[in-house]
């Protein structure tokens, strides 16, 4: 079982979206009983908020279902328990080795590094742009499905 964990600022749209799309994708792949996926936040600002409208009416308008989530904080037991800790941005990967207190287990990244890209998913919560984003994220989750593929873990 692969337990994967997306985490951004809020768990309201990029963790959320990305929750949903690599969801989606293992689920087109057979691949479901394979994997554990869950997202959360480095804030405590959203917590027990639903994802954000416009993730919702982004991955309804691609024909992605959203998973039913309300947003979490990301804790240290996470980085014992999950297997890749995936932030969006920079400021999320320096949040989540604070509060997993480093990463001696090299478990977390930055989503659009598996796409070979040091570039981080703009926020639509700042720029509104969900099309954007979504295409981000759905170039992270392909990457990351084709890098686990390539070492042999699925």
């Amino acid at each position: 079982m692969i337990k994967v964990l997306f985490i951004c600022h809020g768990n309201i749209c990029r963790s959320t979206m990305s929750e949903s799309v690599l969801t989606h994708l293992v689920t087109q792949r057979n691949l479901t009983h394979q994997f554990e996926i869950s997202s959360a936040a480095t804030s405590r600002e959203e917590i027990g908020n639903p994802p954000h409208y416009g993730t919702v009416a982004k991955l309804r308008q691609v024909g992605i279902p959203v998973v039913p989530h309300r947003a979490v904080q990301m804790t240290k037991t996470d980085y014992t328990y999950y297997d890749y800790l995936i932030g969006m941005d920079t400021a999320n990967i320096r949040n989540m080795n604070r509060i997993a207190g480093g990463d001696p287990d090299n478990k977390i990244y930055k989503l659009l590094s598996f796409a070979n890209s040091g570039r981080d998913i703009a926020d639509p919560w700042y720029t509104g742009n969900f099309d954007e984003t979504y295409a981000d994220v759905q170039e992270g989750c392909e990457a990351f499905l084709d890098y686990l593929q390539k070492s042999g873990e699925i």
